[in-house]
């Protein structure tokens, strides 16, 4: 399935030379240090957030295995649709709108249309409010969002419309706002996986997709780091994601890598990671990182 909104893995390899994520952490590394070198203030530049963007697993990836494990749908573990008139900020808007983002693809694997015309209202309201509305096609995407057979489509659609916003806003120099975007899509999907997974401990497949954020989180932040001195918020944010660094290191992954696979789907090129990884993840830590997910969701939607 295509990616879209985190699933680079650090890895600890007993082999010869960098393994491909190592070189790929490497690669984005070295990007940001070269943009961060530019005098026009901060900026990213589209390039290195494609590469981030392709390396996360979507959120309806997440989904899918939430449904497939036999979870039921359950809409309290999401931001409710009717929270938008909290967000006054472009900081909280960028972080729900990421937040919304998710819950839509939730409804979504679950067949839940009028929940996800709620959601798609919410997002609406919040990306006019950052004037970027004019990139949502409400009338196409809920045509996509209604059918769950058309999930590759919505997929397509919504990287389409992320990669249009992150140039926009680059040119607007308003860079930080897509990397908020991209932060609140995964705060939501992680903490929609570490509730589920709590009430199901003997879902090994659950705890081992936690465990596989470690490195994802180390790159938001990574991306977050730019912009602290200029965004006290963002200053704020990271401080809290220190901490769940903190509870991420006690675990540990391997990988033994094969060489990745292409395919076409519906016309378009979908690559297949085919690498093995190993997570080493306890029920004590999914509990810990839930505690401090659930702290800092509750800060954004609040």
């Amino acid at each position: 399935m295509k990616k879209l909104l985190i699933g680079i893995i650090v890895l600890s390899i007993a082999a010869c030379g960098p393994s491909k994520d190592e070189q790929a952490q490497n690669e984005f590394e070295n990007q940001l240090a070269a943009d961060s070198t530019n005098s026009g203030g901060p900026e990213i530049s589209p390039e290195v957030i494609a590469s981030i963007i392709e390396s996360i697993p979507s959120p309806l990836e997440i989904s899918v295995l939430l449904k497939e494990s036999g979870t039921k749908y359950d809409v309290a573990l999401l931001n409710a649709s009717s929270n938008t008139s909290k967000y006054n900020s472009n900081y909280s808007k960028s972080l729900n709108l990421g937040i919304y983002g998710t819950d839509l693809g939730y409804t979504n694997i679950y067949s839940q249309n009028q929940d996800g015309l709620d959601y798609m209202s919410s997002i609406k309201e919040l990306a006019d409010g950052l004037n970027i509305g004019q990139f949502f096609d409400i009338e196409t995407i809920g045509k996509l969002a209604t059918n769950s057979n058309n999930l590759d489509s919505l997929l397509l659609v919504t990287t389409q419309n992320f990669n249009a916003i992150n140039t926009y806003l680059q040119d607007q120099e308003r860079s930080h706002l897509s990397v908020l975007l991209l932060t609140g899509g995964w705060i939501e999907a992680i903490h929609i996986t570490c509730q589920v997974s709590s009430k199901d401990p003997e879902n090994l497949q659950l705890q081992e997709k936690i465990g596989e954020q470690k490195i994802i989180l180390e790159n938001i932040m990574l991306l977050l780091s730019f912009y602290s001195e200029t965004y006290p918020n963002i200053a704020t944010l990271m401080q809290d994601f220190e901490e769940l660094k903190g509870a991420f290191d006690d675990i540990e992954i391997t990988t033994i890598y094969k060489e990745s696979t292409m395919e076409i789907v519906d016309g378009v090129m979908v690559i297949h990671d085919n690498s093995e990884s190993n997570v080493n993840i306890t029920t004590e830590n999914v509990e810990e990182i839930k505690n401090l997910i659930s702290k800092i969701r509750s800060k954004i939607i609040s």
